[in-house]
């Protein structure tokens, strides 16, 4: 019984022996290919090849330039479209916080003189810029950009209001000035905001304008009647 335990002990050194040795020798030889997937291989053009230079007087070049050109275009529409808009709802803005909230509606004169209160709306900020500028101490104007830019835009809207008419919420309507009362500020709500023009000369009431034309034509008519009387005059004493 001995020598056959022995042997037993001696076979099952061997097994685990040779156990180590092929794991030792798989370890040194690394995974099985077999089972190891290749990578594939890109499509189209080969991964060394460079990117083509693109002449500058061809085609694509061209359709590259007005494509940009187009997009440039595009932004700057864009900007001009939100500046304008911001400049309506700030002008629209000051209108509603100078209603006054007695009234039902706007007579044409009620609107020239809001008109006319929006003209000096400028009037402090200008004395403080020339209060600024008058002190000895400071070497040239300071704010000159902003007083040139006050200037301008007072300058344009003058000669708008004095021409064809200054454009302002339609006050005169009690129904457009009830919605422009409600208004919240909000830009994308100014096509709900009705819109008119008033000009300086909408102060003077109709009546009196056809007075004032009916008597310059009578003046003028009465220098007519003198003067064809003086030639009849002169006409009959030279007869004479």
């Amino acid at each position: 019984m001995d020598s056959y335990q022995v042997q037993m002990e001696r076979r099952y050194i061997l097994r685990t022996q040779k156990k180590q040795v092929l794991a030792l020798e798989s370890e040194f030889r690394g995974p099985n290919r077999e089972n190891v997937a290749m990578p594939k291989a890109p499509k189209g053009k080969s991964v060394g090849q460079e990117k083509k230079v693109i002449h500058p007087y061809s085609r694509k070049a061209a359709q590259i330039t007005r494509k940009a050109h187009k997009q440039e275009k595009k932004e700057k529409l864009k900007n001009e479209k939100a500046l304008r808009l911001n400049l309506i709802g700030e002008k629209l803005q000051w209108f509603q916080n100078h209603l006054d909230p007695r009234k039902v509606g706007y007579s044409k004169r009620d609107a020239c003189e809001l008109i006319e209160r929006y003209l000096n709306r400028f009037s402090s900020e200008l004395e403080q810029i020339e209060l600024r500028n008058s002190f000895k101490d400071r070497q040239g104007r300071r704010h000159c950009s902003r007083e040139a830019a006050i200037r301008q835009t007072l300058e344009r809207e003058q000669r708008q209001y004095q021409a064809h008419g200054l454009e302002i919420p339609d006050i005169l309507n009690a129904d457009n000035l009830k919605t422009f009362r409600e208004w919240d500020f909000d830009l994308k709500k100014l096509p709900n905001i009705k819109m008119r023009k008033v000009c300086a000369s909408d102060a003077v009431p109709k009546k009196c304008k056809k007075k004032a034309v009916t008597t310059i034509d009578g003046d003028l008519g009465e220098l007519e009647l003198k003067d064809e009387s003086s030639d009849t005059d002169e006409e009959m004493t030279a007869v004479a």
